[in-house]
Protein backbone atom coordinates (compact mmCIF):
# COMPACT_ATOMS: atom_id res chain seq x y z
CA UNK A 1 0.00 0.00 0.00
CA UNK A 2 1.55 3.47 -1.04
CA UNK A 3 1.90 6.63 1.22
CA UNK A 4 -1.24 8.29 0.01
CA UNK A 5 -3.68 5.01 0.39
CA UNK A 6 -2.57 4.60 3.59
CA UNK A 7 -3.22 8.26 4.73
CA UNK A 8 -6.38 7.46 3.18
CA UNK A 9 -7.40 4.66 4.87
CA UNK A 10 -6.61 6.61 7.99
CA UNK A 11 -8.87 9.36 7.25
CA UNK A 12 -11.85 7.27 5.89
CA UNK A 13 -11.55 4.88 9.11
CA UNK A 14 -11.53 8.09 11.14
CA UNK A 15 -15.27 9.81 9.03
CA UNK A 16 -16.45 6.11 9.77
CA UNK A 17 -15.80 5.87 13.53
CA UNK A 18 -17.43 9.91 13.89
CA UNK A 19 -20.70 8.60 12.47
CA UNK A 20 -20.24 4.83 14.41
CA UNK A 21 -20.08 7.35 17.69
CA UNK A 22 -21.89 10.44 17.34
CA UNK A 23 -25.54 10.92 17.50
CA UNK A 24 -27.69 11.19 14.72
CA UNK A 25 -27.88 14.62 15.16
CA UNK A 26 -24.72 15.73 14.91
CA UNK A 27 -24.13 13.85 11.19
CA UNK A 28 -24.12 15.88 8.27
CA UNK A 29 -27.96 15.94 7.23
CA UNK A 30 -28.35 14.81 3.51
CA UNK A 31 -30.62 17.06 1.30
CA UNK A 32 -30.21 20.48 -0.72
CA UNK A 33 -29.19 22.76 2.01
CA UNK A 34 -26.81 25.63 2.09
CA UNK A 35 -26.85 26.51 5.84
CA UNK A 36 -26.59 23.82 8.57
CA UNK A 37 -27.84 25.77 11.47
CA UNK A 38 -27.31 24.08 14.92
CA UNK A 39 -29.24 25.68 17.75
CA UNK A 40 -28.17 23.71 20.83
CA UNK A 41 -27.80 24.02 24.83
CA UNK A 42 -24.30 24.18 26.42
CA UNK A 43 -21.91 20.98 26.37
CA UNK A 44 -24.38 19.43 23.57
CA UNK A 45 -21.33 18.78 21.31
CA UNK A 46 -21.58 21.22 19.07
CA UNK A 47 -17.93 21.73 18.96
CA UNK A 48 -17.28 18.12 17.89
CA UNK A 49 -20.12 18.09 15.31
CA UNK A 50 -18.60 21.62 13.91
CA UNK A 51 -14.88 20.44 13.67
CA UNK A 52 -15.96 17.24 12.79
CA UNK A 53 -17.55 18.28 9.72
CA UNK A 54 -14.85 20.78 8.71
CA UNK A 55 -12.39 17.82 8.77
CA UNK A 56 -14.15 15.72 6.97
CA UNK A 57 -14.95 17.24 4.32
CA UNK A 58 -11.15 18.82 3.97
CA UNK A 59 -10.18 15.03 4.07
CA UNK A 60 -12.83 14.22 1.24
CA UNK A 61 -11.95 16.53 -0.84
CA UNK A 62 -8.67 17.06 -1.47
CA UNK A 63 -7.12 21.18 -2.44
CA UNK A 64 -9.78 22.28 -0.85
CA UNK A 65 -10.30 25.65 0.92
CA UNK A 66 -12.18 25.44 4.80
CA UNK A 67 -13.11 28.19 7.16
CA UNK A 68 -13.62 27.95 11.07
CA UNK A 69 -14.67 31.63 12.12
CA UNK A 70 -15.09 31.80 16.22
CA UNK A 71 -16.45 35.08 18.32
CA UNK A 72 -12.85 36.10 19.33
CA UNK A 73 -9.13 34.84 18.35
CA UNK A 74 -8.69 33.25 21.53
CA UNK A 75 -12.32 31.33 21.52
CA UNK A 76 -10.37 30.47 18.07
CA UNK A 77 -6.90 28.64 19.13
CA UNK A 78 -8.32 27.41 22.69
CA UNK A 79 -11.91 26.06 21.44
CA UNK A 80 -11.98 25.48 17.84
CA UNK A 81 -8.53 24.70 17.06
CA UNK A 82 -6.78 23.32 20.88
CA UNK A 83 -9.73 22.48 22.76
CA UNK A 84 -10.40 18.89 23.55
CA UNK A 85 -13.31 18.21 20.47
CA UNK A 86 -11.19 21.06 18.60
CA UNK A 87 -9.64 20.65 14.95
CA UNK A 88 -6.68 19.26 16.39
CA UNK A 89 -7.75 17.29 18.65
CA UNK A 90 -9.86 15.07 16.53
CA UNK A 91 -7.93 15.21 13.12
CA UNK A 92 -5.21 12.23 12.97
CA UNK A 93 -1.85 12.62 12.94
CA UNK A 94 -1.35 11.00 9.93
CA UNK A 95 -3.64 13.30 7.69
CA UNK A 96 -1.84 16.30 8.21
CA UNK A 97 0.78 17.15 5.83
CA UNK A 98 4.16 15.37 6.39
CA UNK A 99 2.36 13.64 9.08
CA UNK A 100 3.42 16.55 11.28
CA UNK A 101 1.82 18.65 13.59
CA UNK A 102 4.17 21.37 12.78
CA UNK A 103 1.94 21.85 9.68
CA UNK A 104 -0.69 23.42 12.15
CA UNK A 105 0.55 27.14 12.72
CA UNK A 106 -1.00 28.99 15.77
CA UNK A 107 -0.25 32.31 14.96
CA UNK A 108 -1.76 32.44 11.42
CA UNK A 109 -4.59 29.67 12.61
CA UNK A 110 -4.25 27.81 9.81
CA UNK A 111 -3.57 24.01 9.40
CA UNK A 112 -2.36 22.20 6.29
CA UNK A 113 -3.22 18.44 5.11
CA UNK A 114 -2.02 15.55 3.04
CA UNK A 115 -3.95 16.20 0.07
CA UNK A 116 -3.42 19.40 0.01
CA UNK A 117 -6.84 21.16 1.66
CA UNK A 118 -6.12 23.69 4.40
CA UNK A 119 -8.51 24.54 7.23
CA UNK A 120 -7.97 28.32 8.06
CA UNK A 121 -9.12 30.17 11.01
CA UNK A 122 -10.57 33.82 11.45
CA UNK A 123 -11.98 36.02 14.51
CA UNK A 124 -15.30 37.66 13.95
CA UNK A 125 -13.86 40.42 15.44
CA UNK A 126 -12.10 41.13 12.47
CA UNK A 127 -14.78 41.05 9.84
CA UNK A 128 -12.28 42.99 7.15
CA UNK A 129 -9.67 39.72 7.16
CA UNK A 130 -12.24 37.92 5.52
CA UNK A 131 -12.06 40.48 2.73
CA UNK A 132 -11.01 38.69 -0.42
CA UNK A 133 -11.01 35.54 1.07
CA UNK A 134 -13.05 32.58 -1.17
CA UNK A 135 -13.93 28.92 0.35
CA UNK A 136 -15.57 25.32 -0.11
CA UNK A 137 -16.80 25.61 3.33
CA UNK A 138 -17.15 26.84 7.19
CA UNK A 139 -17.98 26.57 10.28
CA UNK A 140 -19.51 29.16 12.19
CA UNK A 141 -18.90 29.00 16.12
CA UNK A 142 -21.46 30.63 18.36
CA UNK A 143 -22.72 32.94 15.92
CA UNK A 144 -25.31 34.24 18.46
CA UNK A 145 -22.59 35.96 20.24
CA UNK A 146 -20.60 37.41 17.68
CA UNK A 147 -19.88 41.24 18.15
CA UNK A 148 -20.22 42.48 14.58
CA UNK A 149 -22.79 40.64 12.25
CA UNK A 150 -21.07 41.77 9.08
CA UNK A 151 -18.24 39.23 9.54
CA UNK A 152 -21.33 36.86 8.60
CA UNK A 153 -21.93 38.69 5.73
CA UNK A 154 -18.10 38.66 4.31
CA UNK A 155 -17.60 35.12 5.30
CA UNK A 156 -21.27 34.19 3.14
CA UNK A 157 -19.39 36.65 0.30
CA UNK A 158 -16.59 34.33 0.05
CA UNK A 159 -18.48 31.20 0.27
CA UNK A 160 -18.23 30.52 -3.29
CA UNK A 161 -16.07 27.48 -4.29
CA UNK A 162 -16.33 24.51 -5.57
CA UNK A 163 -19.79 22.60 -6.53
CA UNK A 164 -21.65 22.84 -3.44
CA UNK A 165 -20.12 25.54 -0.60
CA UNK A 166 -22.03 25.61 2.30
CA UNK A 167 -21.73 26.48 5.80
CA UNK A 168 -22.31 25.10 9.23
CA UNK A 169 -23.47 27.49 12.15
CA UNK A 170 -23.25 25.98 16.17
CA UNK A 171 -24.60 28.30 18.68
CA UNK A 172 -26.43 28.61 21.37
CA UNK A 173 -29.08 30.78 20.51
CA UNK A 174 -30.26 34.24 21.35
CA UNK A 175 -32.70 36.30 19.80
CA UNK A 176 -30.40 38.28 17.23
CA UNK A 177 -31.61 39.33 13.79
CA UNK A 178 -29.26 37.11 12.31
CA UNK A 179 -30.54 34.22 14.06
CA UNK A 180 -33.62 35.10 13.04
CA UNK A 181 -33.47 35.93 9.77
CA UNK A 182 -31.69 32.61 9.14
CA UNK A 183 -34.96 30.64 10.84
CA UNK A 184 -36.97 32.43 8.37
CA UNK A 185 -35.03 30.32 5.63
CA UNK A 186 -35.68 27.14 7.41
CA UNK A 187 -37.25 24.54 4.93
CA UNK A 188 -35.59 26.80 2.01
CA UNK A 189 -31.89 26.85 2.25
CA UNK A 190 -31.35 26.58 5.91
CA UNK A 191 -31.20 22.76 7.88
CA UNK A 192 -31.98 23.67 11.27
CA UNK A 193 -31.05 20.99 14.28
CA UNK A 194 -32.43 21.78 17.41
CA UNK A 195 -31.24 19.93 20.92
CA UNK A 196 -30.65 20.00 24.77
CA UNK A 197 -27.63 19.67 27.07
CA UNK A 198 -29.23 16.47 28.30
CA UNK A 199 -29.02 15.05 24.68
CA UNK A 200 -25.35 14.15 26.22
CA UNK A 201 -25.03 13.88 29.59
CA UNK A 202 -23.25 10.60 29.13
CA UNK A 203 -20.58 12.54 28.26
CA UNK A 204 -21.38 15.13 31.04
CA UNK A 205 -20.14 15.10 34.59
CA UNK A 206 -23.32 13.67 37.03
CA UNK A 207 -22.36 16.77 39.74
CA UNK A 208 -22.15 19.28 37.06
CA UNK A 209 -25.42 18.31 35.18
CA UNK A 210 -27.35 18.09 39.23
CA UNK A 211 -25.76 21.87 39.65
CA UNK A 212 -27.75 22.55 35.91
CA UNK A 213 -30.82 21.04 37.31
CA UNK A 214 -30.86 23.02 40.79
CA UNK A 215 -29.79 26.46 39.09
CA UNK A 216 -31.52 26.89 35.93
CA UNK A 217 -34.65 24.14 35.32
CA UNK A 218 -37.74 26.08 34.89
CA UNK A 219 -35.92 29.52 34.22
CA UNK A 220 -35.92 31.64 31.18
CA UNK A 221 -31.65 31.16 31.07
CA UNK A 222 -32.39 27.54 31.58
CA UNK A 223 -34.29 27.76 28.59
CA UNK A 224 -32.36 29.12 26.76
CA UNK A 225 -28.80 28.10 27.90
CA UNK A 226 -29.96 24.45 28.11
CA UNK A 227 -32.99 23.74 25.66
CA UNK A 228 -31.69 26.16 23.47
CA UNK A 229 -35.05 28.07 23.30
CA UNK A 230 -34.80 31.51 21.05
CA UNK A 231 -36.68 33.22 23.51
CA UNK A 232 -39.30 36.26 22.31
CA UNK A 233 -39.08 39.52 24.34
CA UNK A 234 -40.23 39.45 28.47
CA UNK A 235 -43.26 41.35 28.73
CA UNK A 236 -42.76 44.13 31.49
CA UNK A 237 -39.05 44.08 30.50
CA UNK A 238 -37.83 47.59 30.32
CA UNK A 239 -35.76 46.99 26.77
CA UNK A 240 -35.94 44.83 23.92
CA UNK A 241 -33.78 43.36 21.72
CA UNK A 242 -35.12 45.47 18.90
CA UNK A 243 -33.40 48.42 20.58
CA UNK A 244 -30.18 47.02 20.18
CA UNK A 245 -30.55 45.61 16.66
CA UNK A 246 -32.07 48.18 15.02
CA UNK A 247 -29.55 51.00 15.50
CA UNK A 248 -26.07 48.99 15.72
CA UNK A 249 -22.56 50.02 14.63
CA UNK A 250 -19.52 48.63 13.98
CA UNK A 251 -16.37 49.99 15.69
CA UNK A 252 -15.24 51.91 12.38
CA UNK A 253 -18.39 53.97 12.00
CA UNK A 254 -17.88 55.56 15.70
CA UNK A 255 -17.97 59.45 15.08
CA UNK A 256 -15.43 61.67 17.17
CA UNK A 257 -16.75 61.13 21.05
CA UNK A 258 -17.29 64.59 23.14
CA UNK A 259 -17.26 62.51 26.58
CA UNK A 260 -16.59 59.11 27.54
CA UNK A 261 -17.01 57.63 30.84
CA UNK A 262 -16.02 54.47 32.86
CA UNK A 263 -19.31 53.75 35.19
CA UNK A 264 -19.24 50.76 38.08
CA UNK A 265 -21.78 49.33 40.31
CA UNK A 266 -18.91 47.62 42.46
CA UNK A 267 -19.56 44.29 44.66
CA UNK A 268 -17.77 45.20 47.45
CA UNK A 269 -16.82 41.24 48.30
CA UNK A 270 -15.28 38.53 46.44
CA UNK A 271 -16.73 35.06 47.37
CA UNK A 272 -18.37 32.81 45.26
CA UNK A 273 -21.93 34.22 46.19
CA UNK A 274 -20.71 37.60 45.42
CA UNK A 275 -22.42 39.53 42.43
CA UNK A 276 -20.29 40.79 39.19
CA UNK A 277 -19.02 44.09 38.93
CA UNK A 278 -20.91 46.07 36.55
CA UNK A 279 -18.08 48.38 33.89
CA UNK A 280 -19.66 49.69 31.10
CA UNK A 281 -17.58 51.91 29.13
CA UNK A 282 -20.34 54.58 27.24
CA UNK A 283 -19.66 57.74 25.00
CA UNK A 284 -21.72 60.75 24.27
CA UNK A 285 -21.16 61.89 20.67
CA UNK A 286 -20.02 64.97 18.95
CA UNK A 287 -23.15 63.89 17.04
CA UNK A 288 -25.19 64.32 20.43
CA UNK A 289 -26.12 61.08 19.93
CA UNK A 290 -24.60 57.90 22.68
CA UNK A 291 -22.84 55.22 22.21
CA UNK A 292 -22.06 51.98 24.36
CA UNK A 293 -18.29 51.02 23.67
CA UNK A 294 -17.77 48.20 26.11
CA UNK A 295 -18.74 45.80 29.09
CA UNK A 296 -15.84 45.63 31.24
CA UNK A 297 -18.16 43.28 33.75
CA UNK A 298 -16.42 41.22 35.89
CA UNK A 299 -16.04 38.84 39.05
CA UNK A 300 -13.21 38.86 40.77
CA UNK A 301 -11.75 41.12 44.23
CA UNK A 302 -11.65 44.96 44.53
CA UNK A 303 -8.74 45.77 43.62
CA UNK A 304 -8.78 43.56 40.62
CA UNK A 305 -12.03 45.02 39.45
CA UNK A 306 -10.83 48.65 39.76
CA UNK A 307 -7.52 47.58 38.27
CA UNK A 308 -9.44 46.81 35.15
CA UNK A 309 -11.84 50.11 35.15
CA UNK A 310 -8.88 51.92 35.04
CA UNK A 311 -7.14 49.79 32.27
CA UNK A 312 -10.48 50.36 30.41
CA UNK A 313 -10.19 54.35 31.49
CA UNK A 314 -6.87 54.81 29.47
CA UNK A 315 -7.70 52.60 26.93
CA UNK A 316 -11.10 54.40 25.92
CA UNK A 317 -8.86 57.91 27.19
CA UNK A 318 -11.91 58.47 29.45
CA UNK A 319 -12.76 61.39 31.40
CA UNK A 320 -13.51 60.18 34.25
CA UNK A 321 -14.64 57.09 36.30
CA UNK A 322 -18.36 57.42 37.85
CA UNK A 323 -18.57 54.68 40.67
CA UNK A 324 -21.96 54.06 42.88
CA UNK A 325 -21.10 54.12 46.24
CA UNK A 326 -24.39 52.92 48.08
CA UNK A 327 -22.86 49.53 48.84
CA UNK A 328 -18.89 50.47 49.08
CA UNK A 329 -19.34 53.75 50.99
CA UNK A 330 -15.82 55.29 50.06
CA UNK A 331 -14.08 52.15 49.41
CA UNK A 332 -13.58 52.95 45.69
CA UNK A 333 -12.30 56.96 46.12
CA UNK A 334 -9.77 55.02 48.44
CA UNK A 335 -8.69 51.91 46.65
CA UNK A 336 -7.82 54.16 43.16
CA UNK A 337 -6.09 57.20 45.12
CA UNK A 338 -3.58 53.65 46.24
CA UNK A 339 -3.69 52.85 42.64
CA UNK A 340 -3.50 55.27 40.86
CA UNK A 341 -4.01 58.78 42.10
CA UNK A 342 -4.43 60.53 38.69
CA UNK A 343 -7.87 59.50 37.47
CA UNK A 344 -10.60 62.05 37.11
CA UNK A 345 -13.58 59.73 39.80
CA UNK A 346 -17.22 60.57 40.43
CA UNK A 347 -18.58 59.17 43.16
CA UNK A 348 -23.01 58.77 42.83
CA UNK A 349 -25.59 57.79 45.06
CA UNK A 350 -28.93 56.00 44.54
CA UNK A 351 -31.95 58.27 46.53
CA UNK A 352 -34.37 56.28 43.97
CA UNK A 353 -35.65 53.33 42.86
CA UNK A 354 -33.92 51.54 40.04
CA UNK A 355 -36.81 51.63 37.92
CA UNK A 356 -36.93 55.31 38.19
CA UNK A 357 -33.44 55.59 37.90
CA UNK A 358 -33.35 53.41 34.35
CA UNK A 359 -36.77 55.20 32.59
CA UNK A 360 -34.69 58.39 31.27
CA UNK A 361 -32.11 55.59 30.08
CA UNK A 362 -35.03 53.62 28.51
CA UNK A 363 -36.71 56.39 26.75
CA UNK A 364 -33.23 57.39 25.37
CA UNK A 365 -33.27 53.77 23.47
CA UNK A 366 -36.99 54.22 22.64
CA UNK A 367 -36.03 57.33 20.68
CA UNK A 368 -32.68 55.51 18.83
CA UNK A 369 -30.63 57.48 19.90
CA UNK A 370 -28.09 55.25 21.91
CA UNK A 371 -25.83 52.68 19.68
CA UNK A 372 -23.99 49.91 21.17
CA UNK A 373 -20.89 49.16 19.42
CA UNK A 374 -21.11 45.46 17.96
CA UNK A 375 -22.62 42.73 20.01
CA UNK A 376 -22.55 43.53 24.07
CA UNK A 377 -24.64 39.95 24.54
CA UNK A 378 -24.26 39.59 28.24
CA UNK A 379 -25.55 43.06 28.95
CA UNK A 380 -28.35 42.94 25.94
CA UNK A 381 -29.76 39.86 27.61
CA UNK A 382 -29.75 41.22 31.38
CA UNK A 383 -31.70 44.37 29.89
CA UNK A 384 -34.12 42.26 27.93
CA UNK A 385 -34.62 40.29 30.90
CA UNK A 386 -35.17 43.03 33.86
CA UNK A 387 -38.99 44.08 34.77
CA UNK A 388 -37.94 44.85 37.97
CA UNK A 389 -37.67 42.95 41.64
CA UNK A 390 -35.59 42.87 44.11
CA UNK A 391 -32.43 41.51 42.26
CA UNK A 392 -29.57 43.86 41.39
CA UNK A 393 -28.12 43.57 37.80
CA UNK A 394 -24.91 44.81 37.71
CA UNK A 395 -24.43 45.45 33.93
CA UNK A 396 -27.87 47.68 34.04
CA UNK A 397 -26.50 49.69 36.74
CA UNK A 398 -23.54 50.70 35.59
CA UNK A 399 -24.97 51.37 32.40
CA UNK A 400 -27.37 53.50 33.54
CA UNK A 401 -24.97 55.30 35.46
CA UNK A 402 -22.94 55.60 32.24
CA UNK A 403 -25.56 57.09 30.32
CA UNK A 404 -27.01 59.47 33.26
CA UNK A 405 -23.59 61.20 33.60
CA UNK A 406 -23.51 61.68 29.79
CA UNK A 407 -27.05 63.21 29.99
CA UNK A 408 -26.98 65.47 32.89
CA UNK A 409 -23.29 66.32 33.18
CA UNK A 410 -21.61 68.98 31.52
CA UNK A 411 -17.92 67.20 32.13
CA UNK A 412 -16.64 69.28 35.26
CA UNK A 413 -14.45 66.60 37.56
CA UNK A 414 -15.66 66.02 40.69
CA UNK A 415 -12.22 65.59 42.19
CA UNK A 416 -8.80 65.21 40.51
CA UNK A 417 -5.53 64.66 42.09
CA UNK A 418 -2.97 66.11 39.36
Amino acid sequence: MTKSSETEAIANKKYIEYYATSRSKQQTPVGDWNVWLILAGRGWGKTRTGASDLINHALKYENTINAVIAPTAGDLRRVCFEGVSGIMELIPQGCLKNNDYASYNRSTSEVHLYNGSKIVGFSAEQPNRLRGSQFHRAWLDELASWRYADAFDQLMFGLRLGQKPRAIITTTPRPTKLIQGLLKRMYKDVYVTRGSTYENEDNLAPSALEQYRELYEGTRLGRQELYAEVLDDIEGALWSYSMFENHRIHKEDLPEMARIVVALDPAVTSSDNSDETGIIVAGRGVDKRFYVLEDGTIKTSPDKWLKKAIDLYYLHNADRIVAETNNGGDLVEKLLRTIDDKIAYKKVQASRGKLVRAEPIVALYEQGRVSHVGSLASLEDQLCTYAGGSNSPDRLDALVWALTELMTSSGNIYWRVS
